[in-house]
């Protein structure tokens, strides 16, 4: 049952009163042309989305079912009321939603063999256990992860090993709680859960949003060129993070021999590999292979295919869709590699209704007419130079995850964007706007992995936000000038 907090009971009411204002008034929005008053039923609905999201006043993948029962009633594709509502049906079942799902299904795959615990903690191994190296391994280990499975699963599996390594750290120190290391350790997994996340396409919601979002905008970004982007943007920030967090944590850093000894018992709790593991371990490494030759696989399948336009999504969500079937068929020691509790377990599939809603919300923008006129309002941001827009847009959506979730910042964002930037800048501009929606350290209300942690007992608000600040705007930055510098070279 759900429960109305002040909080959430006003953005309600406030997102209600925005529609009605919008869709009733007598506004430009109203005769906007020749698409009549289209645009202002669509700035009504996506107000009231817009607001619902930042707010949750309502669940966020119940507000993303509005487009289909709205964009209909309010004929927002144009007369018909059954086109209106094939055209508000089809962003719900987009390629990028099966790509998804597909790569949640293999991460389910992982977590339900404990193949993800296995290399995350031989990760951390390799890396090294004095503290410093610790601190490193469990940044680097949560990222990696976070690459294949979501931000909240990488986060709530990565806390479990790290309170039992801290445990364990703490309990051959006598019994001496170590609050500033253990912190570090804390943030860590928060931080890197969601930096990591920025690295693939699969990594978060927000990544397949906004690839979705291009596609429909006429760019198209492979699997490969996504990674090309992401994947070095993570690797340069995590050593920011390590910096910023060593800090602190090295007040009462433990020695190196406790360190190796923790990780060491936690590697021989897991026992040998077993078959399951390494069944998963193949499929996923398969499945990684094909997302990176997308473009190949999607120009021979063009030359098959005819009167259908093939593209990278279609290959990756059948990729997604492919592992996903095989590891379902394939039997191990009797039991299913990917068997149904665990789809139903760890699978956010709430998260696909989310992504759809935001797609609608973009096609809704679109071809209503209130695009244009959005574009016609935000010219001003026209006139500063294309770097200081780049910067502007990384700035404005690490502030906006702050208080929002991370694909609400970036459905909102991503359409301001498009209307207010012009020219071979856009795909910078919205790539940096899509990496900074993921860099969110301040609040443990802005993301999942921040909020997951305050469960150890090792992290306050005060630190987390000390700490947030400083990381926020270097990663407002550092996104900034490494899209500036990269994306038009890889896109």
């Amino acid at each position: 049952m759900m429960r109305f907090t002040p909080w959430k009971l006003t953005g309600l009411l406030a997102g209600l009163l925005a529609f009605s204002l919008l869709a009733g008034l007598d506004t430009p929005l109203k005769h906007h042309g020749d698409w009549g008053a289209r645009p202002a039923f669509a700035a009504g609905v996506t107000a009231l989305m817009a607001i619902w999201w930042l707010t949750e006043a309502l669940p966020i993948h119940l507000t993303a079912c509005a487009p289909l029962l709205l964009f209909p009633a309010a004929g927002i594709f144009g007369p018909g009321l059954d086109a209106n509502v094939t055209e508000s049906l089809l962003p719900y079942v987009d390629p990028y939603n099966f790509l998804y799902a597909g790569g949640m299904c293999i991460a389910a795959a992982m977590q339900q063999w404990d193949l993800h615990r296995r290399i995350a903690l031989n990760i951390m191994r390799v890396i090294g256990t004095d503290p410093r190296r610790l601190l490193l391994g469990v940044l680097v280990a949560t990222a990696f992860i976070s690459l294949w499975i979501s931000n909240s699963a990488t986060a709530t599996m990565m806390v479990s090993i790290g309170i039992a390594l801290i445990a364990q750290l703490e309990r051959l120190l006598g019994g001496r709680r170590l609050n500033h290391y253990g912190g570090s350790i804390m943030l860590g997994i928060a931080y890197a859960a969601n930096v990591g996340g920025i690295g693939t396409k699969i990594g978060t919601a927000t990544n397949a949003l906004f690839c979705g979002f291009l596609e429909r905008v006429g760019i198209e970004i492979t699997f490969l060129k996504f990674t090309a982007v992401g994947l070095p943007f993570v690797v340069l920030f995590l050593p920011l993070v390590w910096f910023v967090l060593w800090r602190t944590g090295r007040a009462d850093a433990p020695g190196e021999d406790l360190g190796r000894a923790a990780i060491e018992e936690e590697i021989a709790r897991l026992g040998p590999i077993r078959q399951g593991e390494k069944v998963v371990l193949g499929v996923f490494l398969a499945a990684a292979a094909l997302w990176i030759a997308g473009k190949p696989i999607m120009d021979l399948s063009q030359s098959w295919i005819k009167g259908f336009r093939v593209t990278t999504a279609h290959v990756e969500a059948g990729v997604a869709v492919l592992a996903t079937l095989t590891l379902m068929t394939c039997r191990v020691g009797g039991r299913q590699a990917l068997g149904i509790r665990s789809i139903r377990r760890y699978v956010p599939w709430e998260t696909l209704l989310l992504l759809g809603g935001s797609f609608a919300m973009a096609s809704g923008i679109q071809k209503s007419g209130l695009s244009g006129w959005m574009g016609a309002q935000l010219t001003v941001l026209r006139g500063f130079d294309p770097f200081s827009q780049v910067l502007m847009a990384s700035a404005a959506t690490v502030a906006l995850s702050a208080v929002a979730s991370n694909v609400a910042t970036i459905s909102v964002m991503a359409n301001i964007l498009k209307d207010a930037v012009s020219g071979p800048h856009l795909t910078t501009v919205l790539f940096a706007s899509a990496i900074a929606a993921s860099c969110d350290f301040a609040l443990p209300a802005g993301t999942p992995p921040n909020a997951i942690v305050f469960g150890s007992g090792y992290v306050t608000i005060p630190r987390m936000a000390k700490t947030g600040v400083l990381l926020d705007l270097l990663a407002a930055l550092l996104a900034a000038c490494w899209c500036w510098l990269i994306v038009r070279v890889v896109i």
